[in-house]
């Protein structure tokens, strides 16, 4: 078989067939050459989903007559003229295939104009020229596609229905919004309004008008700039989540991508914030020199490379958790859904009220007058025979006839208790003093203090004060191998033993020997130091699933998930029933800890019934 050159309109409909997957990629590709060429306004009218017609109007710099027609040919583009501009890019346009690629496989007509004098029109079918005339002066260009995938009747056996085509379009205009607060994007489907941003610049307005108002009130702002990045944007109170990672928009330089390892390190800053399966919305708007990331990996560009990964995923991470270590993440449970306006203007955080109502100084003296009362009250319980420092574990200690059993896990606890290493005066400032006042079906405890009333499970809060205790012992130690007395024995299946056999020499590297003991069975006569007595088996089958998925082992995995298994199972559970001195010393213990609002499985611990949410209940406002 002898090698021939393909024909340009055979090469564009393969083009085409990388570019123009369906109309919303024809609406993204006209949108984004419309947004560089420095429009404020963007109209896209669409008929059928885009399938018999799509127009797209803009007010941006329009092009010369020789232009437009150059436009059209294939790897034609204003934005590279050597290689060193391809590492440069600084539009969202550069590649010169998708007019070509569009226009293959569609009836296009241009209209464009610089203002100055008469414009271009030109009408193409299957991608050649048809008719060429003048059009009008006014500035911008308006390109109508229709009929889109008329010569290529194959293409049109995948396309969705009219709803998810029109879906894919209204997500793709989301996201060029919230890219470019500052233009005006509409758009109408069938002659009806489809959508429409407000373009003022205002990120959060965009927000608003995406995702709502009720969501733009949760979200938090967050910036930060180092030598080579800035990030900007809003992220969702951890409250606010979606089972979808689509709720993660992220751009870079403007330009709108997927990433999953940049969708990684956000949901690792909402580590343990997050119920499982949830994920938070986030808008993050990331700049850095071009040189720093290759936006030509894709045709469609959503995928980029960045040549400092590690350094921006740690910046982000690190961004968004100091923005939660400043508040007070407790969620606000609301009487109805019309009262949640007033409710959001009369019931703020603790942090809202420092940044609001007095200075930092000012702040200060107000709690530590705020202690010494809760000091004073506590003195006095003593004294009438009700001490607030008795423990509260559950299974650690057992109240039998007026006496207690203390076992070795209570005293990791107070050594944990007494350090001041979190004590600090904003860590108080996040957590409110709670005075306990009863318990609910000995699961949550019921707490009160001046800003209304608490709800707490207390299993998720000790929970969490187990969990962090446990993964700073585990994380403060290496991998060295300690003998056991009484060797471990395990029997495996074929493909574990497998993977065993496999993965032998990365294992020994951990400090993990595995010793053959017939068939499938294996004995384990040492482990790592940092294995939680009482739960090696546990750990050992952890690793060993944890290879079998992802081909690898990591050890700060396996010990974050020790960690929160035996912060788990050594918890108090529901239906345990304590005493006024062990829920209070549960709560001081609760506001010590470094992210007090959720347990280690995402779950909120605290929840808080607001003076003004309680009084409107009970109709004393209206």
């Amino acid at each position: 078989m002898s090698i021939v050159q393909m024909p340009d309109v055979l090469a564009n409909k393969i083009a085409a067939g990388e570019v123009v997957e369906r109309p919303a990629s024809v609406v993204k590709e006209l949108v984004e050459n419309s947004i560089d060429a420095n429009s404020t306004w963007i109209k896209v009218d669409l008929l059928e989903a885009g399938l018999q017609q799509i127009k797209i109007t803009d007010n941006g710099d329009g092009m010369a007559e020789d232009d437009c027609e150059r436009a059209f040919l294939r790897h034609a583009t204003s934005k590279i003229r050597d290689e060193n501009d391809l590492f440069h890019v600084r539009t969202l346009g550069f590649r010169g295939e998708a007019l070509a690629s569009i226009a293959s496989v569609s009836k296009l007509t241009i209209q464009t104009s610089q203002g100055e004098e008469a414009g271009t029109l030109l009408q193409l079918e299957g991608g050649k020229v048809i008719r060429k005339a003048k059009s009008d002066a006014r500035k911008g260009s308006e390109i109508l596609v229709e009929d889109l995938f008329f010569n290529t009747p194959a293409r049109l056996k995948y396309m969705k229905t009219i709803h998810t085509e029109l879906g894919h379009i209204t997500d793709l205009l989301n996201r060029l919004s919230l890219s470019h607060p500052e233009i005006r994007f509409e758009a109408t489907h069938n002659e009806k309004g489809l959508f429409k941003s407000p373009g003022t610049g205002d990120l959060l307005q965009v927000i608003s008008n995406v995702y709502g108002m009720g969501i733009a009130k949760q979200m938090l702002w967050i910036e930060q700039e180092t030598l080579d990045f800035s990030i900007k944007g809003y992220i969702a109170k951890p409250e606010v989540t979606r089972a979808s990672r689509s709720f993660i928009s992220t751009m870079i330089n403007g330009r709108y991508i997927k990433s999953i390892p940049l969708s990684q390190a956000i949901l690792k800053a909402y580590h343990t914030l997050l119920p499982i399966g949830r994920n938070p919305i986030v808008v993050l708007d990331i700049r850095m020199d071009p040189i720093l990331v290759d936006v030509n990996v894709h045709p469609t560009k959503l995928e980029v490379r960045f040549s400092k990964e590690k350094e921006l995923f740690q910046l982000i991470e690190e961004t968004i958790r100091e923005r939660f270590r400043q508040l007070t993440l407790i969620p606000e449970l609301q009487s109805k859904p019309v009262a949640r306006e007033k409710s959001f203007q009369h019931t703020m955080d603790f942090e809202q009220k420092k940044a609001e109502s007095v200075s930092e100084e000012a702040w200060g003296k107000m709690n530590t007058i705020r202690e010494k009362n809760a000091k004073e009250k506590q003195v006095e319980q003593f004294e009438a025979g009700s001490s607030p420092f008795t423990n509260y574990n559950s299974g650690i200690e057992q109240e039998q006839s007026g006496t207690s059993v203390t076992t070795t896990d209570e005293r990791l606890d107070e050594t944990f208790i007494k350090s001041d290493n979190t004590d600090t005066i904003q860590q108080k400032q996040r957590v409110p003093i709670m005075y306990p006042i009863g318990q609910l079906h000995g699961t949550y405890i019921m707490a009160q203090n001046e800003n209304g009333l608490y709800m707490v499970d207390q299993h998720a809060a000790q929970e969490r004060i187990k969990y962090e205790f446990f993964k700073a012992k585990l994380g403060s130690t290496h991998n060295e191998s300690q003998e056991l007395l009484l060797p471990l024995t395990f029997d495996f299946s074929k493909q574990e033993a497998i993977f065993i056999e496999q993965y032998k020499a990365e294992l020994e590297k951990v400090g993990l020997f595995f010793e053959s003991f017939g068939h499938q069975s294996y004995v384990i006569r040492s482990h790592p130091n940092w294995f939680p007595d009482g739960f090696e088996e546990e750990v050992i089958r952890e690793m060993l699933e944890q290879i079998m998925a992802d081909d690898r082992i990591n050890i700060e995995s396996i010990r974050e998930e020790a960690a929160i298994m035996m912060s788990c199972k050594r918890s108090i559970k529901a239906n345990h029933y304590l005493g006024q001195e062990d829920m209070f010393r549960l709560l001081e213990d609760l506001r010590k800890t470094t992210d007090p609002f959720t347990c280690p499985h995402g779950r909120p611990i605290i929840v808080h019934f607001s003076s003004y949410e309680l009084e409107k209940m009970f109709k004393r406002v209206m």
